[in-house]
């Protein structure tokens, strides 16, 4: 593959930054060469063998949403479910139901709803935290928390800050793909890229932590799928707020974009590889199980990622899409198992709770 090639991976074995352009041409390698790269990059991140993964709940409670994203199933104009709003009673039962699993962390999630202002989500989240303390609340979204700011005539950080007092700990970053080509056809009602960014240092100030992610095959280039990366790994240098890193791929079944081909296992071998090498200061890169299936997400665990995430006692947004893959926590511990490594279960700063033989 000639000079470059070989300059390139001594590069990378040394553990050093790559360039964009640098790490588009690594789409060219073999794939297990890649793979073995992003190992090496997952070695020197975090030394040892060892996989993590949570116990938590997605609660979805409203599918109303302003947004109607193209590449969404699960909102209440895509048809394919009804639109429906839960209860405070019904919140709680669904977090008690967690904490009896043994589950540590709720994700509560909404979308853009047309009504709900802040008042509304600083109410939620006190009520959660008050009956129950030891829960993590890791929830909403930056577009959500634009949206709230928005609807209640605040600005964002004045709304972490009230959700904070309520006792939010973290927030997801759902970065969907973050490229304002791709936004502006496929979630023209959602933040553009510059207000993704925005979220995030105002999550930094506010001392929260955070995450980043990647929708993929929404009809991007591979110079836009790492742009992405570079705006990650950017927003990783200013603030250092990034746990882990997600990348999926993108299901288009029941969707407003369904004549799209779904993205293939090589593919995503070939993000998860490229997503460890470019993101030097992110030091958890998660296996998509959800999206990919149990099989995939294990061999990732080969090409870079060290997490495959929670085992998501319950979720309804992919499954809106027709993928309706399911674990447990005996079938996570065997996934990592059978991959030759140590599963652990973690809490949501990745602390050690229980390693397993």
């Amino acid at each position: 593959m000639g000079n470059k090639y070989v300059l390139l991976k001594e590069k990378i074995y040394a553990g050093q930054r790559i360039s964009a352009e640098e790490a588009v041409g690594l789409f060219s390698w073999d794939l297990l060469e890649l793979g073995k790269a992003g190992d090496h990059r997952r070695k020197l991140a975090t030394p040892g063998e060892e996989v993590g993964f949570i116990i938590d709940r997605i609660i979805n409670f409203t599918n109303v949403c302003e947004a109607a994203c193209r590449f969404c199933a699960f909102h209440a104009r895509a048809g394919s479910i009804p639109p429906y709003t839960l209860s405070m009673d019904d919140i709680l039962a669904k977090t008690e139901a967690l904490k009896a699993a043994g589950g540590t962390q709720v994700m509560l999630q909404g979308g853009l709803h047309p009504d709900y202002t802040l008042a509304f989500y600083v109410h939620m989240v006190k009520t959660v935290k008050e009956n129950f303390p030891d829960i993590v609340l890791h929830s909403f979204s930056p577009a959500e928390l634009v949206h709230i700011s928005e609807k209640s005539g605040v600005s964002v950080d004045d709304a972490v800050k009230a959700l904070k007092s309520a006792g939010l700990d973290s927030v997801p970053g759902a970065s969907d793909l973050l490229v304002d080509r791709i936004r502006k056809i496929v979630s023209p009602h959602k933040i553009t890229t510059a207000q993704w960014c925005e979220v995030m240092e105002v999550l930094y100030r506010n001392g929260f932590k955070s995450s980043a992610t990647m929708t993929y095959g929404m009809g991007e280039t591979v110079d836009e799928r790492i742009a992405h990366l570079m705006t990650v790994r950017n927003i990783q240098d200013r603030t250092g707020i990034l746990r882990a890193f997600i990348p999926w791929s993108f299901s288009p079944e029941n969707t407003g974009m369904s004549h799209i081909l779904p993205a293939t296992g090589i593919e995503y071998l070939q993000i998860v590889a490229v997503s460890r090498i470019v993101l030097d200061n992110i030091r958890y890169i998660q296996a998509g199980w959800l999206t990919e299936g149990l099989k995939p997400a294990q061999v990732a665990l080969c090409f870079g990622a060290n997490d495959m995430g929670g085992v998501l006692t319950e979720e309804v947004v992919v499954k809106a899409a027709g993928i309706t893959t399911t674990t447990s926590r005996d079938r996570m511990i065997d996934i990592i198992g059978n991959a030759g490594k140590i599963p652990v279960r973690r809490d949501s700063d990745y602390q050690v709770l229980e390693r397993y033989a």
